[in-house]
């Protein structure tokens, strides 16, 4: 017994425990977020054209509706991901959400993309990554989930091609909307499938 509480001891004095946000806990399932943004911040000044040059402004979809700011690329496990996040969005739209996917991919690959996965949601091209710096993260995907007002009320990065961080989300836009939560993780299928 002596040797196990010496072996955990060391443990925790070796392996730093998990940064998790004061605001709210890390969900299960969701990866630690290194973003300079923190739940419970004010969402940045953000503003970008789609593809067919309309500004989308967080601030004037912010001021209707919780957002959905997903910050992805066209990588295999985004691609898997994205059916998730498209039923997450037709779940919640007529409730007041918006989702946004920002693609770092060039315009033309994106439009086929687009089109071949008869995505619904808002989107724009953003090759040079400013969107990354403005949301203060590297990794890819990242999703801001934003109230109404414009606070930061979840942060979720990494690929998850089961379903899970779309779930977590779509509880956290449930919660938000003051209604129940839709399954998304087993009501949609993933797209590169």
């Amino acid at each position: 017994m002596k040797r196990a509480w010496s072996l955990l001891t060391a443990l925790a004095l070796v392996v730093p425990p998990t940064a998790l946000s004061a605001a709210e806990p890390e969900a299960k399932g969701e990866p630690a977020v290194k973003t300079g943004l923190k739940v419970g911040q004010a969402a940045p000044d953000f503003k970008i054209k789609d593809a067919h040059g309309k500004l989308i402004d967080l601030a004037e979809l912010s001021a209707k509706g919780p957002v959905l700011v997903r910050l992805t690329c066209g990588c295999s496990g985004c691609d898997k991901e994205l059916g998730y996040f498209q039923a997450l969005h037709e779940a919640y739209k007529g409730q007041g959400l918006t989702s946004v996917a920002i693609f770092k991919e060039p315009d033309a690959k994106v439009e086929s993309y687009v089109k071949e996965k008869k995505l619904q949601m808002l989107y724009a091209v953003d090759t040079d990554g400013k969107s990354w710096n403005i949301f203060q993260t590297k990794t890819m995907p990242t999703n801001f989930l934003i109230d109404k007002g414009g606070t930061i009320r979840a942060i979720a990065a990494g690929c998850d091609p089961s379903g899970l961080v779309a779930q977590n989300l779509s509880e956290k836009v449930a919660k938000l909307l003051g209604g129940p939560a839709t399954d998304v993780q087993s009501g949609a299928k993933p797209s590169g499938k």
